[in-house]
């Protein structure tokens, strides 16, 4: 009996160990059934079926539950399931703004595609969305356009950051303001009059950095509109400012409530 039981015993084992192996395999094909692109921002590099109007791209960020959407043209928002890779989105809303030709109509070909509930397949860093009209293929937007280093670009600015505010205007684009870092932390651009020379320090990443200002400008005197875009570049080149970069994209943010939105030139 003792015998008997001893062979019983170890068969169980056996058993219980290639159990213990089945199980195992299962646990590690989960995290791959279960990926998402939930916190990770996209760009469409392929469109079949209805093309974007305006040409796109489309960029896709998913973060929080909630997918935020731009063609070209408004950026749309709102919550988002993404349950059985079927996306679901409720509560769509959009900025406002008012785009010139073929790029206003990128809005309504955005909708068409959030509000379909399109079917969604990740594969690595593509992301496939296939739409009642259109089947979009999108790369991760960090694969795409690498985050460009804050010294060493020359960055146009795009935009005006104020505190109660953020500026875009025909001048702003007209007068092409810039600045540049070189690696030794030198500055020098053009603050939309006149020419911007001084120092830049750079602490931190990419993703999160500051940057100690200290600036001079020459003396020219330019039209009132001109001016006051030069002020504003100023002010957020005053003391110590935040800084961000996403892709071609940096931000300034200034303490005193002033900042600044530039591209990669």
């Amino acid at each position: 009996m003792p015998g008997r039981a001893l062979r019983f015993g170890a068969a169980l084992s056996l058993i219980l160990l290639a159990s213990t192996a089945c199980g195992n395999d299962g646990d590690s094909a989960a995290p791959e059934s279960a990926a998402t692109p939930m916190g990770t921002t996209y760009l469409s590099t392929e469109v079949t079926g209805t093309p974007i109007p305006g040409g796109g791209p489309l960029t896709l960020s998913f973060a929080d539950g909630r997918v935020t959407a731009d063609a070209g043209c408004n950026t749309h928002s709102g919550a988002v399931d993404l349950r059985d890779h079927v996306l679901h989105v409720s509560g769509l809303a959009s900025t406002l703004a008012a785009c010139p030709g073929e790029r206003g109509e990128s809005d309504a070909w955005v909708g068409e595609l959030l509000r379909g509930d399109p079917t969604w397949e990740l594969d690595r860093d593509r992301l496939t969305l296939i739409g009642k009209k259109s089947t979009v293929v999108l790369t991760d937007k960090k694969v795409v356009q690498p985050d460009r280093p804050i010294r060493g670009t020359e960055w146009v600015v795009t935009g005006l950051l104020t505190p109660q505010a953020r500026v875009q205007s025909r001048t702003i684009e007209e007068v092409r303001p810039t600045l540049t870092i070189s690696e030794d932390d030198r500055l020098t651009g053009f603050a939309g009059c006149n020419r911007l020379t001084g120092r830049a320090v750079v602490t931190g990443t990419p993703a999160g950095a500051d940057i100690a200002f200290t600036a001079a400008t020459t003396r020219m005197m330019c039209a009132p509109e001109v001016m006051e875009v030069e002020q504003a570049v100023l002010a957020a080149l005053d003391g110590t400012a935040q800084a961000t970069v996403d892709a071609d994209t940096l931000t300034l943010r200034n303490p005193n409530g002033h900042g600044l939105t530039l591209r990669a030139e």
